[in-house]
């Protein structure tokens, strides 16, 4: 606003579309003078690669675990292990899932998923409606975010190798590893993901959690 210089913040870079990516690679190749573009993204991979060779890039490593915890029970968290597992070591987003009100519903959605032949499809996605209608495409993403990290320790587990983000359900986990199979697995998880990147679109929020957790029950 004094005329010294434009920035422009671009966050999560990784969820641009192809039509996005193609118009801000024009503004990359003749940037105006004065200008700066700043891209955050915490999986650059998925960060088209001729966006990526026209950047700089500057890493933003995650603080040791020992920072993170002592970080974290300096904030009050009681469990802050269990808080930083299941934001995959980033203290932040542990600090969040650290709320009293959303570890209570995990640990109903984990349960219920641990379960997959007592779940109630309908009755488990009405919970996304709870709280009002602006909370749903939260409370939505929430749950897609548990269904992400929960199939990751299934196949985690199916490979050998311990759970990481739900280390507190290894024993459901490892009963379901023994059931499932590893390439439907695979698919689920993925589509889970590709649903993720939606959020940003209109959607019924409720309707989607039904399809999910239809195609997670059809699993076993």
């Amino acid at each position: 606003h004094r005329q010294r210089a434009k920035v422009a913040v671009i966050a999560p870079a990784e969820r641009m579309n192809a039509a996005a990516a193609n118009a801000l690679l024009k503004t990359l190749e003749e940037p105006p003078p004065g200008t700066y573009l700043i891209l955050v993204s915490d999986q650059p991979g998925r960060v088209p690669a001729t966006i990526l060779s026209r950047c700089r890039k500057v890493a933003a490593p995650l603080p040791t675990p020992a920072a993170a915890r002592a970080w974290l029970a300096a904030q009050g968290v009681a469990a802050p292990d269990l808080a930083l597992a299941q934001a995959a070591g980033a203290p932040i987003d542990a600090l969040a899932r650290a709320d009293p009100d959303a570890l209570a519903e995990r640990r109903f959605w984990l349960a219920a998923l641990g379960q997959p032949e007592r779940l109630c499809v309908t009755a488990l996605a009405t919970r996304i409606d709870a709280g009002g209608k602006d909370e749903r495409r939260a409370r939505l993403t929430q749950a897609l975010d548990w269904l992400i990290a929960w199939t990751a320790d299934l196949a985690r587990i199916a490979a050998g190798y311990a759970a990481r983000q739900n280390p507190d359900a290894t024993a459901p986990l490892e009963n379901l590893a023994a059931r499932v199979a590893p390439i439907a697995l695979f698919r689920y998880h993925r589509s889970l993901l590709r649903q993720r990147a939606l959020l940003a679109h209109p959607l019924q929020p409720r309707l989607v959690a039904e399809a999910v957790l239809l195609d997670y029950r059809a699993l076993f």
